[in-house]
């Protein structure tokens, strides 16, 4: 068993954290919510008063932070960096989903004070963070790749490894880039179906068991009544909010300019979450897409 700092303890990290501890694992947690430390603590995690506090004399240090400058700001460029305090010994994993660049860079600032770091974003949302069923997408080397898989098999059933430092953030824009238009389609298929008098659990079976089924239609029903235990039916809260998935849009974005790569219907799912963000529905789940739907009519 292992010490592990767990730092960012929101609708993914808390139940993350959670789960290293119910595995057995010596978790020392820290995040800015106080609600969040309450519950952490209540799952059996340490309170830590700092992330500086949490990551001394740990064997890994894993956070889950909204973007790229608040990585970077931890380890490298904020007050007290962490890589100034960790030891050596410590991997860091950084399971935030941020742009490739700044993991690439991070990773080597590590690097330069002898300290390994990897990128490791994740896929299955707060239902897979909650179940321990992550999907992990890694970036680093083999090594360190082998060294983190131990830890990343109390959080998740699929750990993958992408290749070298960044890997693991381009191919999660890659998945995010889909699930935001399939979760586009799906929205729009299921609201004329609607809009013509079918049921949407009837017309969610039928396109289930055909050739338009997927991810969101099998686990995460856009439609209010269709589907228990997803934002759906809890007016949307929780889950993947609309910020994040305009934001993972957005790198993906940045990915297709710096590759030359086409992606118009990538540009078409970020210009309809943006719509709908602007609306003031950026705090709720990503589902509910289909509000903009539903209220264009």
């Amino acid at each position: 068993m292992a010490t592990i700092a767990f730092i960012g303890l929101g609708n993914m990290g808390g139940p993350m954290a959670a789960n290293l501890a119910k595995a057995g694992h010596t978790v020392k947690a820290f995040d800015l919510s106080s609600k969040a430390l309450e519950i952490a603590a209540e799952q059996g995690c340490q309170i830590a008063d700092s992330a500086q506090q949490a990551a001394t004399g740990v064997d890994f240090v894993i956070s889950m932070l909204p973007a790229g400058k608040h990585v970077e700001g931890l380890y490298v460029s904020g007050d007290q960096p962490l890589f100034d305090l960790v030891e050596k010994h410590t991997l860091v994993i950084d399971c935030s989903t941020i742009d490739a660049e700044t993991a690439r860079r991070v990773a080597a600032a590590g690097a330069e004070k002898g300290i390994g770091f990897i990128d490791a974003p994740v896929s299955g949302g707060v239902g897979g963070a909650q179940a321990g069923t992550l999907t992990f997408i890694v970036g680093g080397s083999d090594a360190q790749f082998e060294l983190a898989k131990p830890v990343l098999d109390n959080m998740g059933k699929n750990i993958f490894h992408a290749g070298d430092h960044g890997a693991g953030q381009i191919a999660k824009v890659c998945n995010n880039m889909l699930l935001g238009i399939l979760m586009a389609g799906t929205c729009e298929a299921l609201n004329m179906g609607v809009k013509n008098g079918l049921d949407p659990a009837v017309l969610s079976d039928i396109m289930k068991q055909s050739s338009g089924n997927n991810w969101a239609l099998q686990v995460y029903n856009p439609v209010p009544g269709v589907m228990d235990g997803v934002p759906a039916s809890r007016d949307y809260q929780g889950g993947f909010q609309v910020d994040l998935m305009f934001k993972d849009l957005g790198l993906a974005m940045e990915v297709s300019q710096q590759s030359a790569a086409a992606t118009p219907m990538g540009s078409a799912a970020r210009a309809l979450f943006n719509l709908h963000k602007s609306a003031g529905n950026g705090g709720l789940d990503f589902s509910s897409l289909i509000k903009l739907y539903q209220d264009a009519e």
